[in-house]
């Protein structure tokens, strides 16, 4: 893939407010620790992590990623809405853990348009974000970018940041030739800081980023 699609890091994993004292110290903090967060949101995240999650041969929901941490994060909001999960590292010299789960309530067809409070709109796009989103480590430029393969949910998910005064850029295909069913678009340089505070990320290699290049 083309330009930023292959240098951004896709960091695949607090739910915190612009009205919060102090968003900072939210990000640092579990979902569960802050205690604030309902069933309904638990539910709308893990549905917007999804976009990284597979079903395999016997109907499990596998969630695969190298970074433990977040998957512990998906475990505790599963445990959350009475959920049983496992995780386990994926041959012996791979970097890469897989978390199960059999929970009834999570759908591949979900549909976040069903979404009726801002509170379960925001963990929605978190989940999808920390699932399919993009920023970088290293770079001087800073972006945020969000990556998918259905046209139709990119447009869902533009038009929910949109009304929640979060500024896009256009849907694209970055490089027809490389994938022609393969959209991103970035969050506009505007609303960085309000992507940021507002949506955030329960990731904790992009949670660290936005603590570090964003100052929240």
């Amino acid at each position: 893939m083309s330009d930023k699609v292959s240098s951004a890091d896709n960091q695949q994993g607090s739910y915190f407010l612009i009205k919060k004292n102090n968003p900072s110290e939210t990000t640092r903090r579990s979902p569960l620790e802050q205690k604030v967060l309902s069933k309904n949101e638990a539910y709308a995240y893990l549905h917007g992590a999804m976009h990284d999650a597979s079903l395999n041969k016997i109907r499990r929901i596998r969630f695969g990623q190298k970074y433990p941490e977040w998957l512990n994060t998906i475990k505790g909001l599963l445990k959350f809405v009475g959920a049983n999960s496992w995780m386990y590292k994926e041959g012996k010299n791979r970097n890469f853990y897989i978390l199960e789960t059999v929970c009834k309530d999570l759908h591949f067809t979900f549909n976040p348009v069903k979404l009726t409070t801002n509170r379960g709109k925001v963990a929605y796009i978190r989940g999808f974000f920390d699932a399919e989103g993009g920023i970088p480590r290293t770079s001087k430029e800073f972006y945020i970018q969000l990556v998918q393969k259905n046209l139709r949910k990119m447009k869902v998910l533009k038009k929910m940041l949109v009304n929640l005064g979060i500024h896009c850029g256009k849907i694209h295909n970055p490089s027809k030739r490389a994938d022609q069913n393969y959209w991103r678009f970035f969050i506009s340089r505007s609303s960085h800081k309000e992507f940021a505070v507002i949506i955030g990320s329960w990731h904790p290699i992009k949670a660290k980023i936005f603590l570090e290049r964003m100052m929240i």
